[in-house]
């Protein structure tokens, strides 16, 4: 596994202002830059080096996002009658409620 596998980020921070790199991995990371090409090498080599670190002492390192596999299922509760008003919307459209749900979750 590389550590080119993460998912990186790359945002202005105005409370700093600067650049801020940011790993989706590895939440409590970030490097502060001027620039934003130097926000993104700066948390590649933090991510590196704890990946080196947590090896080193035998912890387990995060998947990538990247490499995981995801089904297309998970389950959200909302309140009954948020799913009575989805359930008509979906039954007037003539489609199933699964459908209409992506397609709100997509929009």
């Amino acid at each position: 596994m590389s550590v080119d596998h993460y998912t990186y980020r790359v945002t202005w921070a105005p409370e700093d202002g600067e650049h801020v790199g940011l790993c989706a991995e590895f939440p409590a990371l970030s490097w502060l830059a001027k620039t934003p090409e130097a926000a993104l090498k700066g948390i590649r080599q933090v991510v590196a080096d704890a990946v080196d670190d947590m090896r080193t002492n035998g912890e387990d390192v995060p998947t990538p996002l990247a490499e995981k596999h995801y089904s297309g299922e998970f389950r959200v509760r909302i309140p009954p009658e948020v799913h009575r008003m989805l359930a008509t919307q979906a039954a007037e459209q003539g489609i199933s409620l699964n459908r209409l749900a992506s397609a709100k979750l997509t929009a």
